[in-house]
């Protein structure tokens, strides 16, 4: 009878190195893993770090993403949707559990969608298609805007009401489009270039391309190689404003301006209407101020002029005294040389008779050589004195009021006799002088402007 070969005793383990060779062989077996299912349980606690489960029909798998690879998640993760995962599978040895570690989640088929977009992103770029060169400014105020959107989006009530706000003089002209679907491309296609058609006979300065946000399937129209090109061959600026700020489209990239959302795009088209207004209140204010000061320039001029107009008389005195001046002063010329001469012929007589005689014949002849000289000095200063008169009195004809008066020009005085000189110095009633060519006309003062 033989004896049964005993079997051999397995190796016994502790709890921790169990979990930390199963985890070696995970991590050797099957890292880095790639794992597609539904998402459930999502937490996302205050740390920042997300929580959730994968499961599909026959099977479930905890999962872990930390803060850093969660913040840069481009969607909310919610219970229910398809996703793909890319992780490290191991073991959370302080529960035994089998866990992911996720480093990169996205919607289930975005991971190829993503590459497709990158494959056109690359080849749009390359051919100078997103180039800043070929970016176009928008006008500060435009005549008219273009808009293409769907007219069931909610985006067209939000650009509607923002530009509503900001310029209501402005026309908007609506292309509508589906913005979503197999047969979106072609209708935004068609939806430009009825617009291009348009811009040719009515005046539109900006276009604004505008969707609301949504997963990367619901923005794919907006990658069209098709509608980018249309898009870079638009004959005035294009705004894209598709999706939410974290969203990317091409459309985005070939558009001369892209805005974060619907409603910032309308706000980039149309500047509010308050600031032209505001605007035009500083320009006239500053024309007005420059009116003013061109008038009250020339009514300080004209009263300089009148107040010169109004002094003729002074002047024509001013003259008339110094002619006055310069007659008696040749007059007491000629009567003191005259006196002084026959003082001294006296005094030569009181002494010596014949010096007297011989002296009084020689004055006597150097009188009669010196009385023709003496005579037509005199003769020229009186005419001098009359030429200069003559001057003055022309010069006082040329001032004279009554010239001013015969040119249709009359003087307002008081009934003290005070000439009248500003408006603000009259008052209702009151009566006044006008003094004519022919005569003086009494009047009354009826109002003042």
């Amino acid at each position: 009878m033989s004896s049964a070969v005993p079997a051999p005793s397995p190796r016994v383990w502790s709890v921790g190195a169990l979990c930390r060779a199963v985890a070696d062989t995970v991590d050797a077996r099957f890292n880095p893993v790639a794992v597609r299912g539904e998402l459930t349980g999502c937490s996302r606690p205050s740390s920042g770090h997300l929580y959730f489960s994968l499961k599909d029909a026959s099977g479930q798998i905890r999962c872990a993403m930390f803060r850093r690879a969660a913040g840069q998640l481009d969607f909310v993760p919610r219970d229910g949707e398809a996703v793909e995962a890319w992780g490290r599978l191991g073991v959370y040895e302080a529960r035994g559990d089998l866990q992911l570690v996720v480093e990169r989640l996205t919607r289930a088929g975005q991971g190829a969608l993503f590459e497709q977009f990158l494959r056109l992103k690359a080849k749009l770029e390359a051919e100078g298609l997103f180039h800043a060169g070929r970016k176009r400014e928008l006008r500060d105020l435009p005549r008219g805007i273009g808009l293409v959107t769907s007219p069931g989006a909610a985006a067209l009530h939000d650009v509607a009401t923002a530009l509503r706000r900001r310029a209501p003089h402005v026309p908007v002209l609506l292309a509508p489009a589906a913005v979503q679907g197999a047969q979106a491309p072609g209708e935004l296609v068609r939806a430009l270039e009825s617009l291009y058609a348009l811009s040719t006979s009515q005046p539109l300065d900006v276009i604004l391309l505008v969707r609301g946000g949504g997963a990367i399937e619901d923005l794919w129209a907006f990658n069209d190689e098709q509608l980018a090109r249309t898009l870079a061959r638009s004959p005035v600026p294009v705004v894209s404003g598709v999706g939410h700020e974290t969203d990317f489209t091409i459309a985005d990239f070939v558009a001369d301006v892209r805005a974060p959302t619907p409603t910032a795009a309308a706000e980039l088209a149309a500047r509010p209407r308050e600031a032209w207004l505001d605007e035009l209140d500083q320009s006239e204010g500053v024309l007005r101020d420059a009116v003013q000061a061109r008038l009250d320039a020339a009514a300080m001029r004209l009263d300089q002029a009148a107040s010169r107009l109004g002094r003729p008389l002074g002047r024509i005195a001013q003259q008339q005294l110094r002619l006055a001046r310069a007659s008696h002063s040749l007059r007491m010329a000629l009567g003191t040389g005259l006196e002084r001469e026959r003082g001294l012929l006296a005094a030569g007589a009181s002494g010596l008779q014949r010096a007297a005689q011989a002296r009084l014949a020689h004055e006597e002849r150097l009188l009669q050589a010196w009385a023709p000289r003496l005579q037509r000095a005199a003769g020229r200063s009186v005419e001098r004195g009359q030429h200069q008169l003559d001057r003055a009195a022309l010069r006082l004809e040329l001032l004279d009021p009554r010239l001013v008066l015969q040119r249709g020009y009359a003087i307002l005085t008081d009934p003290e006799g005070h000439a009248v000189t500003r408006a603000a110095g009259v008052q209702p009633g009151q009566a006044l002088t006008a003094s004519l060519a022919d005569g003086d006309i009494a009047l009354q003062v009826q109002a003042r402007p």
